[in-house]
Formats: C-alpha cells, sequence, structure tokens
C-alpha cells in the first residue's frame, strides 16, 4: 500500500471512530451488555468459518517456517473460538464501569466533590499472532464506551478477518455504531506509521507482541503508548518453602507454556532451600526444560547427575519463552529482592514460602505489576484474575500496571456538586 493510500484509509477509519466514540459516550450500560451478549452469539454461529480462516493463516505459517511459540499463539481451533465467546459474555456479565460517583467527599463550603469514570475514547490495537486478541480488545473495549481499532498481524489476517467480521454482525444487530469497532484492512506496516500519526482523533495506542513490536511503536508514536517490553518473570524459594509446593508451583510455571509473557523465566533458591533444587531440577529436565545455572548451582546438580549449563550475565535478562529457566542460588532474600530489581522486567514474581513474614516482606519489597505467593506466575492473566479477559498487561505505571480489563480502559473526571457556591 502507498503512502497515499495508506493514508486515506488510516484517515477515514480514524474519522469514523471518533464519531462511534462520541456515540459510544452515551450508550448505555444495557445497551453495551446486550451488544456483547449479539458478538458473542455471532463468534459462536461463525466458528466454522473463524476456524476454516485460521487454517489458512497456520498453512502460510508452515510454508513461512513460523514455528514455536508464535505458531502456537497463532492457533484458534473450535474450542478456542467458544472459549472466545465464553469470555466475551463474562465482560459482558461485569458490573458497567462507567458513570457512578466515587470517592466523594464534602468541601467546607458544602461543595461536593466525586469522581466519575469515563471511556478513554478511541484506542488503537497493535498486535501479533494472537488472534483471540481480536475478540478480546472489542469486547474490553465495547465494556468501557470506547471506540477501537485493531491491527493485527499478516501472520493472522485470515483468522483476524473472519473474527472482526463476526464482531461486526453482532454489533449490526445492536444499537452501538458498527464503526466502533474496526480492523485495518491491510498488513502493509505504512499503515501501522500513519495510524501512529492520528493524535487528534486516537486517545491511547495498546502495543501487544514481541519487544521489537513494542519498541518501535513507541518510538514512532505521537500518542501516549502503554507499554510491555517483555516478561522476565522469577519465581523465588523462600528458606521455609516445602518440596511439593516449589516443585509444583516451579513447573507450572515453567512447563506448562513455556511461550507466553507470564512463564517463569528465572528461579531463585534461598541458599537454605538450595537442597530441594535437585529434584525440581530433575523434575524439570525430564521434560525437556535446560538448566543454565549460577557457579553454586552448576556443582550442586552436577554432583547429583542433573544437567545444567553456566549461566552468562545476559542470562538473567532474557525472556526465554522457550523450555529454559536460569536458576540462581541467593544468600537470603534480600539478594533475592535486588536480583529482581536489576534484572526483572516489572511483570509478575512468586515467593514460595511457609513464613508469613517473609511473604508480607516479598509483597511489600517486589514493585512489580503483579505479585504472587505461593503461586504461579501463570496466574498473570486477566481472565485468572478476574477481568474476563485483558486487553494486555501493562509494565508501565502510567496509567494502568499490570493485566488490563475494562475499568483500565477508563479515566476519571472530577464532578463537582454545588448549591450556588461562588469562590470568594
Amino acid at each position: 500500500m502507498k503512502t497515499v493510500e495508506a493514508l486515506s484509509v488510516i484517515d477515514q477509519m480514524t474519522a469514523d471512530a471518533r464519531k462511534a466514540g462520541w456515540h459510544m459516550a452515551r450508550s448505555t450500560a444495557e445497551e453495551r451488555r446486550e451488544a456483547l451478549h449479539a458478538i458473542a452469539v455471532a463468534l459462536e454461529t461463525e466458528s466454522s468459518q473463524i476456524v476454516s480462516a485460521n487454517a489458512v493463516d497456520l498453512g502460510n505459517a508452515d510454508r513461512s517456517g513460523i514455528t514455536g511459540a508464535m505458531r502456537n499463539r497463532l492457533v484458534l481451533n473450535s474450542d478456542g473460538v467458544t472459549k472466545l465467546a465464553a469470555a466475551v459474555r463474562e465482560i459482558a456479565e461485569q458490573p458497567d464501569p462507567l458513570g457512578e460517583l466515587e470517592d466523594q467527599v464534602v468541601r467546607p463550603n458544602g461543595l461536593r466533590v466525586a469522581r466519575m469514570r469515563i471511556p478513554l475514547g478511541v484506542i488503537a490495537m497493535i498486535y501479533e499472532s494472537r488472534p483471540n486478541v481480536t475478540a478480546d480488545a472489542a469486547a474490553l473495549c465495547l465494556k468501557a464506551g470506547n471506540a477501537v481499532i485493531l491491527r493485527g498481524g499478516s501472520e493472522a489476517i485470515h483468522t483476524n478477518r473472519s473474527i472482526a467480521s463476526s464482531v461486526k454482525l453482532g454489533l449490526g444487530a445492536s444499537s452501538l455504531p458498527v464503526k466502533s469497532v474496526q480492523l485495518v484492512p491491510t498488513t502493509d506496516r505504512e499503515a501501522i506509521d500513519v495510524l501512529l500519526t492520528k493524535e487528534d482523533d486516537i486517545d491511547l495506542v495498546i502495543p501487544r507482541g514481541g519487544e521489537g513490536l513494542i519498541r518501535a511503536v513507541t518510538q514512532k508514536s505521537r500518542i501516549p503508548v502503554l507499554q510491555h517490553y517483555k516478561g522476565v518473570c522469577h519465581v523465588y524459594l523462600d528458606e521455609s518453602a516445602p518440596l511439593d509446593r516449589a516443585s509444583s508451583i516451579v513447573h507450572n510455571a515453567k512447563v506448562q507454556r513455556p511461550g507466553v509473557c507470564n512463564a517463569a523465566e528465572t528461579l531463585l533458591v534461598h541458599r537454605g532451600a538450595s537442597s530441594l533444587l535437585p529434584e525440581i531440577a530433575r523434575r524439570l529436565v525430564d521434560d525437556g526444560v535446560q538448566l543454565r545455572g549460577c557457579d553454586r548451582t552448576v556443582p550442586l546438580l552436577e554432583s547429583v547427575g542433573v544437567p545444567a549449563v553456566t549461566a552468562n550475565e545476559s542470562d538473567w535478562l532474557e525472556e526465554y519463552l522457550d523450555l529454559i529457566l536460569a536458576v540462581r542460588i541467593v544468600d537470603d532474600m534480600e539478594q533475592a529482592i535486588e536480583h529482581i530489581a536489576e534484572f526483572g522486567s516489572g511483570h509478575t514474581e512468586a515467593i514460595v514460602t511457609d513464613s508469613k513474614s517473609s511473604a508480607d516482606r516479598f509483597v511489600t519489597a517486589i514493585q512489580s505489576s503483579t505479585v504472587l505467593v505461593n503461586a504461579s506466575t501463570r496466574f498473570a492473566d486477566g481472565g485468572e484474575l478476574g477481568l474476563g479477559a485483558e486487553i494486555g498487561i501493562s509494565t508501565s505505571k502510567l496509567h494502568a500496571y499490570g493485566p488490563m480489563g475494562a475499568n483500565e480502559l477508563t479515566t476519571k473526571k472530577f464532578v463537582v456538586l454545588g448549591d450556588g457556591q461562588v469562590r470568594p
């Protein structure tokens, strides 16, 4: 697509989205709820078409040599479509995030000051590989009263178009504007470049994908960007960690789905719990995990016949998205906290412990967006945390932090109620 053509297409889409956003801001909670249910029905009705479109994308991916985590994220079968529709329904039935007066206080002069949640307006979602984002992002933006422009990756273009068509069918059966959800029709990168210049029509850009995509969007955008560069997630085994619990949590955090951002990438072990490491490591290696250990870890594991290679400094920064785990034995919790502060990405950290004081200290000291006590890092997910779905995970603290649901797609305005007060 030539730049002139891209400009024309994006100009029309953003103008339509801005108008749809005005309508969405005046929509009622019931209108948004009914629209989401209509979209869920449309997704189920069009399931076979969506799966067929996904088969085309998977065939193209195989011919292009796409493998591993990226291909895994691309797959959408009939069960996956059913889950998409269920997530849309769950979002529909959540409490409405808009319109209620919150944080009310009465000033000495009698003014009542409150805050009210309102939509952000128009959101641009730029994402790779995951076609489920098309439905999740549409549903969350609509729930929060926003219009959204979706731009998925070329590897999922047929699936994204099919899902977007289903969303359009659902909106057509509702009172909400059909243009409140639009999919950029081209996979040409020039369209993204143009989209990122439309600060008069778009209020927020959310990139979701690899670190390269997010950094490129952040560098080019004239519009505020919510960032999530990578997920370097840690599990810390405290001195009091029981073996069964530690082994189960570490194994799940690394092995259950290694190619996602909330999978564990580094295991930190208190030296007082290092006796747990051989059995935990053996289980991981038996399931195909390659271990990269510190200068205390490697000799310990080699002494019991568990293979491990020596980690270098870059391993502590690495988001492997694969069956690879960096392992470091630390002197105490303070050293674990310092390690996370230096090498972590602000995503998710977990502690395994039988000590309440250790748990409390870890939760207070760790500043990442999600901190878990005695649970796998894999729970750092909007669906698992009760958001229904998530539009992404923010590791930048403004304006949202962590998994983002409908509430995180709003802002607050002041509402001031008086009975004739004037300022002296």
